[in-house]
């Protein structure tokens, strides 16, 4: 009896988790393509009306100029938010260098006067894993882009270290934080999708935080 209850609970928590999981992959697609939709395919609309103007019979060199010049101007800005999703996509230094470079990387991205983040690494990544390590980057993002936007921290802690042979992310903050109700029901920042990620690499999701004393958040990997 207790063993099919216990077989019974942990089926209830993989359909959680694969929920989660494909709960994630549907934001994933979703942030894709509005990202198209509202940027690189209204660019290409303004491309291609550009280009039909050209074949105005009877155009004067001025505006032939003002024409190509649009032309120009909106496919290097389509190029540009096209690199932009890329990036966002898969950063290239993760994908060349590494997580510990990404990670670098991210940290000077967002650092600023406002923000101040501390970065320390005492773990040795295997490239290999890079394909894993994607989610460990894309967990840290999410928890900074979180700490910026809704806990209005101004100073940023992360750190990869060994424990008990596992290897662990600390994260922690000093923003706004959210008391335990809005843990639990946490979706809108993000949370689930931090879950449905650590889900993925199989390992376990530690969030703590309180109203006004920012948050700590560890993960294994």
């Amino acid at each position: 009896m207790k063993k099919r209850m216990a077989l019974q609970d942990l089926d209830v928590f993989q359909n959680h988790h694969l929920s989660a999981v494909i709960r994630m992959l549907e934001l994933d697609r979703k942030r894709i393509a509005q990202g198209l939709h509202d940027d690189i395919e209204s660019k290409l609309n303004v491309i291609s009306l550009n280009c039909h103007l050209l074949k105005i019979p009877n155009l004067t060199q001025k505006e032939i100029e003002e024409i190509t010049k649009n032309i120009i101007e909106y496919t290097s800005k389509a190029l540009n938010s096209s690199k932009q999703m890329t990036h966002s996509l898969l950063p290239p230094v993760l994908e060349r260098f590494g997580l510990h470079a990404g990670i670098e990387e991210l940290c000077a991205e967002f650092s600023s006067p406002s923000l101040v983040i501390q970065y320390e690494n005492n773990l040795k990544f295997n490239f290999n894993d890079n394909d894993r390590h994607v989610h460990v980057f894309r967990i840290v993002k999410e928890l900074v882009s979180n700490s910026i936007q809704h806990g209005k921290a101004t100073s940023i802690s992360i750190s990869f270290d060994e424990i008990e042979g596992e290897n662990t992310c600390r994260y922690s903050d000093n923003g706004n934080g959210f008391d335990s109700y809005q843990l639990e029901n946490c979706e809108g920042l993000g949370m689930k999708n931090i879950a449905a990620r650590v889900a993925i690499l199989e390992g376990n999701l530690s969030v703590k935080s309180q109203m006004g004393e920012g948050i700590s958040v560890a993960f294994n990997f």
